[in-house]
């Protein structure tokens, strides 16, 4: 009698941007049965929920998640203190839309929550090319993390680690794009803004604005994101 084969399993996060929805296509490709990911941390851009709600519910997950982390509760960020401006200009060193912490925390919850599922990997949208400079984006603190998921798990000290997996961390923005693309990713129903409006579109003028605008045209192809009326 043959002994049936695991289905593989994954926790993607999916925070309804461009990146987080590449990740999750790349893992389907892979063969992973996956689940979603989200926090609702008290972002100023609310609209990425949305947006990865819709991604989550158009990829027909095994499970999805919206964790609520109240990262207002430290601000420090533009993005969690409506006190701080979200920069529209190229600014130098790690911006003020640095959220502290951040992955650190989301990866903590997603360890967690892999360790229920039994899941063999966490998929994380990270990119150390064309990103915004944020130090939990670096590949020394993927690799840091894998060390804590190796010592600080069930599976881990018994020698079947949960892998932390960083399909874009190499890739530039339009090669991220066009791998999307070649997998049949929407980009029109993600958000990337830092403050996309209540209905999801973009300023078209902060960071991440810039980077994706960026990212479709040294791709070569059309961007498909819906802006704010000027």
């Amino acid at each position: 009698m043959v002994a049936e084969t695991r289905q593989k399993q994954a926790v993607v996060l999916l925070s309804g941007g461009l990146d987080s929805a590449t990740c999750l296509a790349i893992a389907k490709n892979a063969g992973y049965t996956c689940y979603g990911l989200s926090f609702d941390y008290g972002q100023r851009h609310r609209a990425e929920l949305t947006a990865a709600a819709r991604l989550a519910d158009a990829a027909g997950l095994a499970g999805y998640k919206v964790i609520p982390v109240d990262m207002r509760g430290i601000g420090g960020s533009a993005l969690t203190d409506d006190s701080i401006a979200v920069p529209e200009a190229a600014s130098e060193g790690i911006p003020v839309t640095y959220v502290p912490a951040r992955n650190t925390v989301f990866l903590s919850y997603a360890l967690g929550w892999a360790e229920v599922l039994d899941a063999d990997a966490i998929f994380i949208g990270v990119n150390a090319l064309d990103y915004s400079g944020y130090p939990d984006c670096r590949p020394a603190f993927i690799e840091a993390f894998q060390t804590l998921a190796n010592l600080a798990t069930k599976r881990g000290v018994e020698g079947d680690v949960i892998r932390i997996e960083t399909p874009l961390i190499d890739l530039t923005k339009a090669e991220i794009i066009a791998r999307g693309t070649a997998l049949g990713v929407d980009y029109s129903a993600t958000v990337s803004c830092y403050q996309a409006d209540a209905a999801g579109k973009a300023c078209g003028r902060c960071d991440s604005c810039r980077l994706r605008k960026k990212g479709f045209a040294d791709a070569g192809v059309l961007d498909p994101t819906h802006y704010q009326a000027v």
